[in-house]
C-alpha cells in the first residue's frame, strides 16, 4: 500500500528528553570503532579543550532510538516492517554536545516521494537536536520503503 505524503507529514512525533552520559558515550564510541581518545578518556577530552566527553559522530541517531516505539510512525502509515530498508543519514552540526547535557529531540517527516514507478518509497525524517532550546544539530535519514503492490 502506497504511503500517503499529506498523513506522513502530519505525524505528530513526541519529542524526547535525554541526559548524555558519558557510560553510553563510551560505549557508543567502542561501537563504531572511534580510536580518538577524546570520546573515551576525560583527561583527553579535557586536553582538547572540551568540559567533558564530546558527543561522537552520528550518536544523535541512537538517541532517536529511545522512544518507546521508535518504529511505531511506520506502522501508523501502513508500512510493513519487512518491506523497509534504511537508505541514509546525515547530520549537520552547529555546536558542540557534551556528556552531562541534556537535548531535545524534535522529529518530523519532511518528505515522501517514489521512484520506479512507485514500487520504491522514500520517508524523509529530520530530527532537531537543542540544547536548552537552541539547535545543536539537525539529523536526517531516509527511509526506503518497497511497495509490493507494484509490479516490478
Amino acid at each position: 500500500m502506497p504511503v500517503d505524503p499529506d498523513q506522513a507529514r502530519a505525524l505528530a512525533f513526541a519529542p524526547i528528553t535525554v541526559t548524555v552520559e558519558p557510560g553510553r558515550l563510551r560505549f557508543f564510541a567502542k561501537a563504531i570503532g572511534e580510536t580518538d581518545p577524546v570520546y573515551v578518556d576525560l583527561a583527553a577530552a579535557r586536553q582538547a579543550g572540551h568540559p567533558d566527553l564530546p558527543v561522537p559522530p552520528t550518536f544523535f541517531f541512537s538517541l532517536e532510538m529511545e522512544g518507546p516505539d521508535p518504529w511505531g510512525y511506520l506502522a501508523e502509515l501502513g508500512v510493513d516492517l519487512r518491506q523497509v530498508l534504511h537508505g541514509e543519514q546525515s547530520f549537520t552540526y552547529h555546536s558542540m554536545v557534551h556528556a552531562g547535557d541534556t537535548v531535545a529531540l524534535r522529529t518530523r517527516i519532511v518528505d515522501v516521494y517514489a521512484k520506479k514507478g512507485g514500487a520504491l518509497e522514500f520517508l524523509v525524517r529530520r530530527t532537531d537536536v537543542t540544547r536548552g532550546g537552541d539547535l545543536v544539530a539537525e539529523a536526517t535519514s531516509v527511509i526506503v520503503v518497497r511497495n509490493p503492490e507494484v509490479p516490478r
